[in-house]
């Protein structure tokens, strides 16, 4: 598990190739959020998340190609950013690691998951917050042909989508959404027998995600993001309050059906999460709780450096 989880970030500093859960935000200095969150979700992430300032560095360039002047600024709010986050969210972190540990020996319901998804997403808030100062102050420096650049790359980002989770048959696209459900959750339990995967299966197939809609609001969220760099170019003064309603919108959607979709999208996925989790046998749930003891070893260790 360690060995694999390291490969796999030194394979993303030796390739610069961005995931999609960044590649939606890399120009906001958010992105460093979301990659910090990812980080902390890997075991061997010690080395990692010390070059995670040029790893966020190496996205937001490739989104925007960042004069020598931003790149100075840049890589400066970067490095406050993640000092910010290693003092002050580590630790929360960790303690919600040791947490899960306890709860990981036992069944859990739909309403226990969906607390502790809760619990997380007002810590990606945090972060949020925190970002929004040097987004702001990025956002009004950007030029017509750094926007343009901006766009092609969301334009990647939505072929790379619809290749994923739009092409080929229903059934290939089931088969290729279990791949990844897989890879994460023999992360956690290993392997699993024959009766959880067709259980898994079958909870995907169930499941309320919708691909073209999803595509749909990222395309909404990036027409967003050039509209709110637009405004704060005309009017610096409200820059950052502007970046807040961005962020914002990016937490709840102006589109009522969405916004009530992702609402029972959450709903489902804490059901099948807890129906997948209470399948597990003793065995796979000890691993599961010796996985997030080494997460939140790391965590510890990363928080007291300085």
């Amino acid at each position: 598990m360690k060995t694999s989880c390291k490969n796999r970030w030194l394979g993303v500093l030796a390739s610069q190739q961005q995931r999609r859960i960044i590649a939606r935000h890399a120009l906001r200095l958010g992105a460093a959020t979301a990659l910090a969150l990812t980080l902390a979700a890997c075991t061997a992430t010690r080395f990692a998340y010390n070059q995670a300032p040029t790893v966020s560095y190496w996205w937001i360039d490739r989104y925007v190609d960042l004069s020598d002047t931003q790149t100075a600024q840049t890589r400066e709010d970067l490095n406050a950013f993640f000092q910010w986050h290693r003092r002050q969210e580590l630790p929360s972190y960790a303690s919600l690691l040791r947490q899960w540990q306890a709860m990981s020996g036992d069944s859990v319901t739909p309403a226990q998951a969906c607390s502790q998804f809760d619990d997380i997403r007002q810590r990606l808030d945090r972060a949020a917050a925190e970002a929004v100062e040097p987004f702001a102050r990025l956002a009004v420096q950007l030029s017509p042909a750094q926007l343009e650049n901006l766009k092609k790359q969301q334009a990647e980002s939505n072929e790379k989508f619809e290749k994923d989770f739009l092409s080929g048959t229903p059934e290939q696209r089931l088969n290729k959404r279990l791949d990844k459900a897989l890879e994460r959750s023999e992360s956690f339990y290993g392997k699993l027998n024959p009766a959880q995967r067709d259980l898994l299966r079958e909870l995907l197939r169930k499941s309320p995600f919708d691909a073209q809609r999803t595509q749909a609001e990222r395309l909404r969220r990036q027409a967003d993001l050039l509209q709110t760099v637009r405004e704060a170019q005309a009017t610096p003064a409200k820059a950052q309050q502007l970046v807040r309603d961005h962020i914002e919108r990016i937490r709840h959607s102006p589109v009522p059906e969405y916004e009530a979709y992702n609402r029972e999208l959450i709903r489902q996925g804490c059901a099948q999460f807890a129906t997948l989790h209470n399948s597990t046998s003793a065995e796979q749930r000890a691993n599961a709780a010796r996985v997030l003891k080494g997460y939140e070893d790391d965590l510890r260790v990363l928080s007291a450096q300085r």
